[in-house]
């Protein structure tokens, strides 16, 4: 009797090792502090906003209000130079009204860049290979939203949306030395030095 049993607990023991227990493998999430939860979301609170029709109050009832939340960027006049005249062969007849108007305002003029993004990573394969470093499999899923609206003192003068509403990407690494992939890729650095 007690010889079958070890051959009970061996055979589980072999099938969790060569099946893998993929609910064992690491997941993460990242998501940035925002009222928005779907890109759709974003896009849609995002498109309400008009230029010079919408303030900065109006903004911060949207919950775009850089000192509420982390994923607002202010950018100064210099920062908008840089980004919408990169050089001096664009003129300002090729720009849009409202940036030429909080260029011409200077210190009067700022912007708020909004990244917004939720991303999550899960791992899976095999869980024994995973583990030792011979495999890895991550599978990213999420969507990314991006804005920028330009500011004439309190007032909006010129908005853009962009980002990705879909993310998905998957990232495969093989390590045939497994643990010791690491361990000899910096013997061979020390060699080579």
């Amino acid at each position: 009797m007690p010889l079958r049993r070890l051959y009970h607990v061996c055979s589980i023991v072999i099938t969790m090792a060569t099946t893998g227990c993929a609910a064992l493998l690491p997941n993460s999430q990242s998501t940035g502090t925002s009222k928005w939860e779907t890109y759709d979301a974003a896009n849609t609170s995002f498109s309400t906003i008009e230029p010079y029709t919408t303030t900065k109050h109006d903004l911060a009832s949207l919950g775009l209000d850089p000192t509420n939340n982390a994923n607002i960027t202010i950018l100064n006049y210099s920062d908008i130079i840089r980004r919408f005249i990169p050089s001096s062969a664009i003129a300002s007849e090729n720009l849009d009204k409202g940036i030429v108007d909080c260029i011409e305002a200077k210190n009067a003029c700022s912007a708020y860049e909004i990244d917004v993004k939720s991303l999550k990573k899960k791992r899976s394969g095999n869980f024994w290979l995973d583990s030792l470093n011979f495999k890895r499999r991550t599978e990213t899923s999420g969507w990314r939203f991006t804005g920028l609206v330009v500011l004439r003192d309190d007032l909006v003068v010129y908005k853009l949306s962009g980002g990705q509403p879909k993310i998905q990407e998957a990232e495969e690494s093989r390590n045939p030395l497994g643990p010791f992939q690491g361990f000899t890729d910096s013997v061979a650095r020390q060699v080579v030095k």
